[in-house]
């Protein structure tokens, strides 16, 4: 009797257990059609369009007439608008919103248009700098931007706690690869601290690389403690080749890429030689060296943040400036417009890879931070980059930068269901990126102006 009635409790419990996964709710089906879509690696144009979304992937991908709707399916008709994947920011910082500062303060302090903002943000408290990130993340996202990789500037654990916020659906947001505390030269961002509590200060921000390659090791494994996606390096005159290697050597021992923030020829060389997985900047790069970038598979992460002038756009608004610092400004953005132009021409004929970020960290008045961002992007477009590589560099390419080739950048099977739409033809006016009206992320609709659903 105890063993049968044993067999029949285990009965029971198992067909209880089979009625609860019957009863669980079946994975939500979502339909987009649109007129165009746009895949950023080939630049074919699919017409009419239409994704088949199940959950938060990609199932399939073709012409309206080939997907047919399935029962119970959320149909989502975007009209004449063209999908394209979702926007990777491969360069921001969330966690910054720098007011530029007056002249007379600039003149008086080192590095004195980031710093004077950067230490106030340091010295903030963490919840404030974690309030303002997650609502410049949602501000990214709002504008088409579905993923980003923070490097950097956001306190020790800022960046990864928004991240798993986010992924734990508890806030909106980009997807993040979180870099977490930036490894440094000491000087390399803050001089002149005062003594007593220079070190406290500059922990909360950076990993100092003062004590050769075991050093560079530790800094590395100090970051994987903290569970980032990437490391992130500032190289200058006095970090070695030997120092970045051992930084290099630990990140990929430990399954990371290495994003080097390298901008005169010396720094992009270091990067280059220590084999760095990304040079971010790159302003200086020389001929030899962008070949050598494109000889050992180094992305060239263009940032054009303030082609053009885009100085004056955020700091007019909100301070006075001299007629003479104004013409100095202006002659200045003339002189690295025509650089950047360059540089930009020598980076298509190149083959390098390349991608492309904001390196947003400013308040922009105005503008949202995913708007500000954006108009970044389009820089790429009046430096003299076709339009079509503009999109590339900032999916496809992004993606693959980021070593997410196998989950975003692209609209196919298999993928995040990660989706922008604007009304226009994005090759033919870069414009649209800056006027995005539809978003996506994970299946779920984040905004949508071009249709009700």
């Amino acid at each position: 009797m105890p063993r049968r009635t044993t067999l029949w409790m285990l009965l029971i419990v198992a067909l209880a257990s089979t009625s609860e996964l019957g009863a669980q709710p079946a994975v939500p089906v979502t339909l987009v059609n649109a007129a165009r879509l746009l895949d950023p690696r080939t630049g074919n144009v699919l017409a009419p369009a239409a994704v088949l979304i199940e959950g938060d992937k990609i199932k399939q991908v073709g012409s309206s007439s080939q997907i047919g709707v399935p029962p119970g399916a959320n149909v989502i008709d975007l009209g004449a608008a063209t999908l394209l994947p979702g926007l990777i920011d491969g360069h921001t910082h969330l966690f910054l919103d720098i007011v530029v500062p007056p002249e007379a303060e600039m003149q008086r302090r080192l590095n004195p248009l980031f710093a004077p903002g950067e230490l106030l943000a340091i010295v903030e408290s963490p919840t404030k700098r974690a309030l303002t990130a997650a609502q410049s993340g949602r501000e990214d996202l709002q504008s088409g931007i579905t993923t980003v990789r923070n490097l950097g500037h956001s306190g020790i654990d800022g960046d990864t706690e928004l991240r798993d916020a986010i992924n734990a659906g508890r806030i909106p947001g980009p997807r993040i690869l979180a870099a977490g505390r930036k490894l440094i030269t000491r000087g390399s961002y803050l001089q002149n601290l005062n003594p007593a509590l220079a070190d406290a200060i500059l922990q909360q921000e950076f990993l100092l690389l003062d004590g050769g390659t075991d050093q560079a090791r530790h800094a590395v494994r100090q970051n994987v403690f903290q569970n980032v996606d990437v490391i992130k390096v500032t190289v200058e005159e006095n970090l070695t080749v030997a120092e970045l290697t051992a930084v290099v050597e630990e990140a990929h021992r430990q399954h990371l890429k290495v994003a080097a923030h390298a901008v005169d020829t010396a720094s992009i060389q270091t990067a280059i030689d220590a084999g760095a997985d990304s040079i971010e900047h790159g302003d200086e790069a020389t001929d030899k060296q962008v070949m050598q970038m494109r000889a050992k598979g180094i992305f060239f992460d263009l940032t054009p943040t303030f082609y053009g002038g885009g100085y004056l756009k955020i700091a007019e608004p909100t301070i006075v400036i001299s007629p003479a610092a104004r013409a100095e400004r202006v002659r200045s953005a003339a002189r690295r417009k025509e650089r950047y132009d360059q540089l930009i021409q020598r980076v298509l004929k190149s083959g390098v890879k390349f991608a492309s970020g904001s390196d947003w960290s400013w308040f922009y008045p105005g503008k949202t931070r995913g708007q500000a961002s954006a108009a970044v992007f389009v820089n790429l477009h009046k430096a003299g980059m076709p339009a079509l590589d503009v999109i590339r560099a900032v999916t496809v390419n992004a993606a693959e930068m980021l070593g997410w080739s196998d989950r975003i950048g692209t609209i196919e099977a298999g993928k995040f269901a990660d989706l922008v739409a604007v009304s226009g033809d994005p090759v033919a006016d870069i414009g649209e990126l800056e006027r995005v009206r539809f978003v996506m992320k994970g299946g779920q609709v984040v905004r949508n102006e071009l249709s009700s659903h």
